[in-house]
């Protein structure tokens, strides 16, 4: 099965070092869409201690990753990047399904799903 997202290993190398200071080491990382933002939807990551009905699962760079059945169609070729400025850090998605987004970074909407568009 095509990888639904794919992680870049220096985005990896930030999960797994959120797992280790958040003692979630072995944990999945659950990557999801679901509505709001001023676009209509906004992305999700966190960690999951288990598979729930529905999910596919893969592993990138030793993170093994959780995406619901829903999300999968919308993020389905997805580029996940960590990158380091002088500014911070921070995760940069790469959607190539989202035809709009919003100011605020965060929200977007796909040419077969508008989301749920709220204030941002």
């Amino acid at each position: 099965m095509e990888d639904t997202v794919i992680l870049t290993e220096a985005a990896a190398l930030q999960v797994k070092d959120m797992m280790k200071q958040n003692d979630e080491e072995g944990s999945f990382l659950r990557v999801a869409v679901k509505g709001g933002g001023c676009s209509g939807l906004s992305y999700g990551m966190g960690f999951a201690q288990e598979q729930e009905e529905g999910d596919s699962q893969f592993e990138q760079h030793g993170i093994k990753v959780l995406v619901d059945k829903e999300s999968a169609l919308i993020l389905k070729g997805t580029k996940i990047d960590f990158k380091q400025s002088m500014m911070g850090g921070g995760f940069t998605i790469d959607n190539p399904n989202a035809i709009a987004s919003c100011g605020c970074g965060s929200s977007f909407r796909t040419a077969v799903n508008a989301g749920k568009p709220e204030e941002c």
